[in-house]
């Protein structure tokens, strides 16, 4: 059966992929004046005198937002708040499932950013995380940064920062494998919206140098001024050298070629002219901007996609639930640079060197102790950064 025909056919089954599930037994007229009234105004009351209580007496502090507009839902585009419901289920699932954080669904029906910045901000008391998902760029980044002034728990764009996060484990693992350095690359990133910009600004971070954007009309020329000020914001920081031209012109002598942007886009002979042993990083979705049996041919070292079916897949599943276990565990007040970077390093270690190969740069999707070990990272950071309310994790 086709996987998309099945899948229709287990949402019908499932009746919704996550419920609310009690964490109180209620049975009898003790246990009932315990969970509610009367006894539940005294933790009330003691929330009023000690707001940061609410982190211990309610469960808030497990407890994430996952938020949408439902204008880039996946690769279907602007399909709406409703629309968008079985993902953000989806979501909500993974957090649970890997990193065994409460997740809920909240699908905004606005396109407006203020109303979209007031109804999270109105509602964050209720969480101690808000993970925004498959809103379009450039809003994305406005709402993001809005809200990072507003409010005081982490607030993370998983297609941004979780997508960047998993490319810099790949690219690191990539170069242990072929014996290159980061900051000896020469990277070409095809598709500057909300994720090629956050994976360039990631590994700039990680310390790569030589980088260079392609959007539609072709290079991002260094210090030119674009009509979206995101690619003004990232075009004076890479192209140093001042490259123009086409895909075809960016990649020549490349090492690495990350694509997040749509299918066919990258050509054998355009691999030909790339670097020796160079990382075809291809992640449009479901279709990739050039089939890896094609890239391996043309002479590619590594290749990874955004696929299940294929070898070397860079997917978020392995950063977002780890990332909020580890901000969660010591109440972070945000995420920052510093802790991205270290859930990226402690993705890339959890493949060993005696495993590392060119078809296995990144742990399985389904390797359970990648989500410790990332939220151990991500938490140790917080508290190095001086973002963390907690001296100490509760892993």
């Amino acid at each position: 059966m086709d996987i998309m025909q099945a899948s229709l056919e287990k949402h019908q089954a499932w009746g919704g992929k996550i419920e609310v599930v009690s964490r109180v037994a209620i049975q009898d007229r003790q246990s009932l004046s315990l969970a509610y009234t009367p006894g539940v105004a005294q933790p009330c009351l003691e929330i009023a005198k000690d707001p940061s209580l609410s982190y211990t007496l309610t469960r808030r502090h497990d407890l994430v937002a996952v938020i949408t507009d439902g204008t880039a839902v996946l690769g279907l585009g602007d399909i709406g708040p409703l629309a968008a419901m079985p993902v953000m289920e989806g979501k909500c699932a993974l957090f649970k499932e890997f990193a065994d954080v409460d997740a809920f669904p909240l699908c905004v029906n606005t396109k407006d950013t203020d109303e979209i910045v007031d109804t999270i901000a109105n509602i964050a008391y209720s969480f101690g995380g808000i993970n925004l998902e498959d809103i379009a760029a450039p809003r994305c980044f406005e709402i993001e940064a809005k809200l990072k002034e507003r409010l005081d728990i982490p607030v993370f764009h998983d297609d941004q920062h979780g997508t960047a996060i998993v490319v810099g484990a790949a690219l690191l693992n990539a170069c242990r494998a072929a014996g290159k350095k980061p900051e000896a690359l020469k990277i070409v990133i095809n598709g500057a919206g909300s994720a090629g910009i956050a994976i360039a600004k990631h590994l700039l971070t990680l310390g790569v140098k030589q980088l260079i954007m392609v959007d539609i009309n072709g290079i991002l020329e260094h210090d030119a001024v674009y009509e979206n000020p995101a690619h003004t914001e990232i075009a004076a920081l890479t192209n140093l050298q001042g490259r123009t031209g086409k895909l075809a012109d960016a990649v020549k002598g490349a090492d690495v070629f990350i694509g997040v942007s749509r299918p066919g886009l990258l050509t054998p002979e355009m691999i030909g002219t790339m670097a020796e042993k160079p990382f075809v990083f291809a992640m449009a979705n479901p279709t990739p901007e050039i089939m890896p049996d094609a890239a391996k041919r043309a002479g590619a070292y590594i290749v990874g996609t955004g696929r299940s079916d294929f070898p070397n897949q860079i997917n978020n599943v392995v950063a977002f639930p780890g990332v909020f276990k580890g901000a969660l565990a010591v109440r972070a007040r945000e995420i920052n640079e510093a802790m991205k970077l270290a859930a990226t390093k402690a993705i890339a270690a959890c493949v060993p060197d005696e495993k590392l190969t060119p078809e296995f740069i990144l742990p399985d999707a389904f390797d359970r102790s990648v989500a410790l070990a990332v939220a151990k990272a991500v938490a140790d950071a917080a508290i190095a950064s001086g973002v963390a309310g907690l001296t100490e994790d509760t892993l």
